[in-house]
């Protein structure tokens, strides 16, 4: 559904995309994450058309952006950042514009609105001025008029901005089910909805794809958590300097009055049995105490700052 082979983009002398190269199939909700500056604004503008790459090509529905610009706009449903509605429309006048620009029209157009507005929790509010809204309840017209005319590629940019905890859960089932038939691009900062929601995770960071695979397949590297006794600069350090473990981060907690550092160590490249034995054996040769060892899990964050030594913070541009 899109294809995305050898694409750079350059900003005068800066070049904010590398080469990159991906394919999103229908029926996958993907998760799109980057630090500051990293390329994915700029890779969903040339995906939405709203601007070019310097070389590559890019396909929407087997559509050529630089060719077929409509008719790739036409399968594509966005909601960007800041969501795009007119404060001074009620929010039916607004959603009946929308529907009417993509084409809709007579009683198509009147079950679009319908559909839409309920899919999206808006009903009670289809009377009001959209000035009128809260921040959230704008964010759900905005991705209401991004489903009007049921798009094949819906791509979101903080989708969850404003939403308060259950709204967020409403949204994100819908983007979930929506995902199951079409082709879902979701930008957000909060890693732990994009985990919740996302089958798959593209990571870019300088321009380039640093990570593409499925949620699970990511999350799941070989990871280890172990409490130790000892100085803790020390511990740290010798562990941060073996090159084939990730230091996750620590915590420092206090049992029976004995203050203890708890690691979280993850590796692509030996197994956690292997990563186990080389903790035991550091702790040995440095005579640390090492009170537990086990099996921890990689979240979000961990695989974040690994990929691109930034942590994502709420926020953040792009």
């Amino acid at each position: 559904m899109i294809k995305v082979e050898n694409v750079s983009k350059f900003y005068g002398s800066f070049k904010a995309l590398n080469n990159i190269s991906f394919e999103i199939n229908s029926g996958e909700v993907v998760g799109f994450l980057g630090p500051n500056g990293a390329g994915k604004t700029t890779t969903l503008k040339i995906l939405t058309c709203n601007s070019l790459p310097h070389s590559g090509s890019i396909s929407v529905g087997g559509h050529d952006v630089l060719t077929s610009e409509r008719l790739v706009q036409k399968a594509i449903g966005y909601l960007p950042e800041s969501a795009p509605v007119y404060k001074e429309m009620l929010v039916r006048e607004y959603l009946t514009f929308m529907g009417q620009v993509r084409g809709l029209k007579g009683k198509k157009l009147r079950e679009a609105v319908d559909k839409v507005s309920m899919e999206t929790g808006i009903t009670e509010k289809m009377s009001s001025p959209v000035a009128h809204l809260s921040k959230g309840y704008r964010q759900r017209v905005g991705l209401a008029q991004a489903l009007i005319h049921t798009p094949e590629v819906l791509i979101l940019d903080e989708p969850y901005t404003g939403l308060d905890p259950i709204q967020i859960i409403e949204i994100r089932n819908l983007i979930k089910n929506y995902g199951k038939k079409h082709t879902v691009i979701l930008s957000s900062h909060i890693l732990q909805e994009v985990e919740a929601t996302c089958s798959r995770v593209l990571i870019i960071n300088n321009g380039e794809i640093v990570a593409d695979s499925p949620t699970e397949k990511l999350l799941s590297k070989n990871t280890v958590m172990s409490g130790i006794i000892g100085p803790d600069p020390e511990i740290r350090k010798a562990f941060s300097e073996i090159k084939a473990v990730n230091y996750l981060g620590d915590e420092v907690v206090s049992e029976n009055e004995k203050s203890i550092l708890k690691i979280r160590l993850s590796s692509d490249t030996i197994s956690k049995d292997e990563l186990s034995e080389l903790v035991f054996n550091t702790c040995t040769k440095n005579s640390w105490k090492m009170i537990s060892l086990g099996e921890g899990r990689i979240t979000f964050e961990d695989l974040f700052i690994s990929l691109t030594g930034k942590s994502q913070k709420k926020g953040a541009s792009k």
